[in-house]
């Protein structure tokens, strides 16, 4: 396969372009810092930058079995227009480059968050952000009064739900999508999570025993990339070491 990686300079994004570079597949990493993990191609991309993203997808050549979009800034405190700048907008600009330069029978598999799985329950906000254009983000951010962590969960909702939404469009170009969710994931930026979210987190992870591992996360991205998952189209997996499971159970007093 070749695939178009965003964020994968560390992190997941860095599991996933080891894992499917011994595999044999060939990963053009878009990414705003050099990968170290050895890659085909690395393209600069600043995702907060539609200028960039322009660029960045020219430069783009040929044609891709599958595109990942990996790339996403953490909740932290002042950075609530450049998380949904680049969690968001970016990534859909991106995505939305790049859709003619997929094969037939080619997969898009975006990373959100167990941190968007309240979606239902923000649904009018989150339509409200997928009809913005990138000028009204300001004003949008000021008049809801969104901070770093809800501009974060806020950003991982709208990736799940546009998954979801855009599953019969796909289809009719031939493509595929799919998001996957991770919970609390040990990765550089692990420790954000665990300032934006406290006592909720850290009970998360005791009750699951551990965070996850990047690479437990890269796996179920390169399933979904595979061809051998050609028939999952339009769902959110979630990888959260069974902390859904059991924040459920707790719900329904079972």
């Amino acid at each position: 396969m070749r695939v178009a990686l965003t964020g994968g300079s560390s992190g997941i994004g860095a599991e996933v372009a080891r894992k499917l570079g011994d595999l044999g597949h060939e990963v053009t990493a878009f990414d705003i810092s050099e990968p170290e993990v050895a890659v085909a191609e690395w393209i600069e991309t600043d995702l907060s930058s539609p200028a960039s993203i322009q660029a960045a997808v020219w430069r783009a050549s040929g044609r891709f079995d599958a595109l990942l979009n990996n790339a996403g800034l953490p909740p932290r405190d002042g950075l609530e227009q450049k998380i949904l700048q680049v969690n968001w907008f970016g990534l859909r600009s991106f995505m939305d480059g790049m859709l003619e330069k997929l094969v037939p029978g080619g997969a898009i598999v975006n990373t959100a968050s167990r941190a968007g799985a309240m979606w239902r329950d923000n649904l009018e906000e989150v339509k409200a952000l997928m009809s913005l254009q990138p000028d009204g983000l300001p004003a949008f951010i000021s008049e809801r009064g969104i901070d770093a962590t809800r501009a974060y969960n806020l950003s991982k909702e709208a990736v799940i739900v546009m998954t979801m939404a855009e599953t019969e469009n796909m289809i009719a170009r031939d493509l595929r999508m799919n998001s996957v969710s991770p919970a609390a994931v040990s990765t550089g930026i692990l420790q954000d999570f665990a300032t934006a979210f406290g006592d909720r987190m850290a009970r998360n992870v005791a009750r699951a025993g551990r965070p996850g591992l990047p690479e437990e996360v890269a796996d179920v991205i390169v399933f979904l990339a595979s061809p051998e998952s050609g028939w999952i189209k339009g769902q959110d997996i979630t990888i959260d070491g069974g902390m859904s499971a059991m924040a459920v159970t707790d719900n329904l007093d079972l």
